[in-house]
């Protein structure tokens, strides 16, 4: 035990002292941690011994590299980069605000529900609430809207982009896991719309309590609705076959994504948006943040692996036993611990650092580990916007220079107070995350 909680003081030493990223932090610690296990000399690099931790390092390398499977990510990269170069976000904003824009709070309303459609085909958080705050604030200012309300409204519907299949954090967790994707992205969906229902709720909270926080705009005839739908039907479609293509089993998720990836490919060269320089730049930023991806990843299970030769999964149940507490109650700490932790770390960190010391322990309790998956994320979520480290809040604050970050983290709070209720939602009725993977797959 002694070795494991050494080998995390110095992990965060590594991330929040040292600036080191977390992908070669974990790496390290894992590597080093594992050579320590094996009871080698670390003062003696020519100890032959070293060839199990070298082993063990490389052979996580190889592997995940020679992964088939793990060509969903750099898929599912591509297709939201194609989708963002499309266009697409100004599309959906105005598909939104045609029919919800009339309504106090409408174009808060309006924006929470296109970052919603955004976010389930770009699958990043921080990429939907930049690329939205330049869509929607500029109309919200126009009709008067408080900068803490539609601020909010942007970051608190980015964070959907991490829960709405396809997701590239689900991507990672069924990795560490050893879970099924398609069963991940199918108990994503009710989830995340419920997500989008409560903000929904959110927003009309706020302008109840304060009607001058979102006028109402104007109303749009049916005709101009209809004509705002036909702009979006391409990526719809694409969605719908992506996903339901996963959903009814016609192909895997790597195959959607190869699917989705060309599709969006195709869109964006009808909508001539594609050049040589810029398809260059596309390539380019999905090559990047694939290779960044990988690496946390590798560096992830390698770390995994030293906590796993360490015994902390056994230690871990061994004290919970001794405690003689219902698994719910076990349940309900491991939450706490991560909204505390989402005070500090980024989501993908937070993620990366826990789901391997927390799963085999939430598996050996009975719980089914697609249904932990969805309320990691979802709590995963709420850190994106708390403070004092909520990501999408910074880059609203870096994109919106004229917005005091204190205001953005004032507007969100009935957002995540809705986050809180979901979670608590999830957690309590299993069947919002299981009911649909139950059905499709049994």
């Amino acid at each position: 035990m002694t070795v494991v909680l050494t080998g995390f003081a110095v992990l965060i030493f590594l991330i929040v002292v040292m600036r080191m990223p977390i992908a070669f932090a974990m790496g390290l610690v894992g590597f080093f941690g594992f050579a320590f296990l094996m009871g080698l000399d670390l003062n003696n690099f020519m100890d032959f011994r070293w060839r199990g931790a070298l082993s063990m390092a490389s052979n996580r390398v190889v592997d995940t590299v020679q992964n088939y499977g793990l060509s969903v990510i750099p898929l599912f990269v591509l297709m939201g980069n194609l989708v963002t170069r499309s266009g697409l976000s100004q599309e959906l904003y105005d598909v939104s605000n045609a029919f919800l824009g009339h309504r106090k709070g409408g174009l808060s309303m309006a924006t929470v529900v296109a970052c919603g459609g955004f976010s389930a085909i770009c699958g990043s958080s921080l990429a939907t609430s930049a690329t939205m705050a330049k869509v929607a604030m500029p109309s919200m200012r126009k009709y008067g809207y408080s900068d803490a309300l539609a601020t909010a409204s942007i970051a608190a519907g980015g964070t959907l982009g991490i829960l709405i299949p396809p997701s590239i954090i689900l991507v990672i967790y069924g990795l560490l896991t050893e879970s099924s994707i398609r069963e991940l992205f199918a108990a994503g969906f009710i989830p995340g719309l419920l997500g989008v229902l409560l903000y929904l709720a959110a927003v009309w909270f706020v302008v109840k309590r304060n009607p001058d926080a979102g006028p109402a705009g104007d109303k749009a005839p049916w005709a101009e609705r209809l004509e705002a739908l036909k702009s979006v039907w391409g990526v719809l479609a694409l969605f719908t076959v992506v996903m339901g293509g996963i959903y009814l089993g016609v192909f895997t998720p790597t195959e959607a994504a190869g699917i989705g990836a060309g599709g969006a490919f195709v869109i964006a060269l009808a909508r001539r948006r594609l050049t040589l320089s810029t398809l260059f730049e596309t390539l380019a930023d999905t090559a990047r943040t694939s290779a960044m991806l990988f690496a946390v990843v590798i560096g992830a299970l390698i770390f995994s692996d030293f906590i796993n030769r360490a015994g902390l999964p056994d230690l871990l149940l061994g004290f919970v036993n001794s405690l003689d507490v219902a698994p719910l109650v076990v349940i309900l700490a491991i939450l706490g611990i991560y909204i505390l932790l989402g005070m500090v770390f980024e989501s993908l960190s937070m993620l990366l650092l826990t789901v391997p010391v927390f799963y085999p322990l939430v598996q050996s309790l009975g719980f089914d580990l697609v249904w932990f998956g969805i309320v990691v994320v979802v709590v995963t979520e709420i850190s994106l916007i708390t403070p004092p480290v909520g990501m999408n809040v910074f880059v609203l604050s870096a994109v919106l220079r004229d917005v005091r970050t204190g205001t953005i983290f004032k507007g969100v709070t009935p957002f995540w107070c809705a986050d809180i209720v979901r979670l608590a939602l999830i957690t309590f009725v299993t069947p919002i995350s299981l009911f649909l993977p139950g059905l499709l797959y049994g």
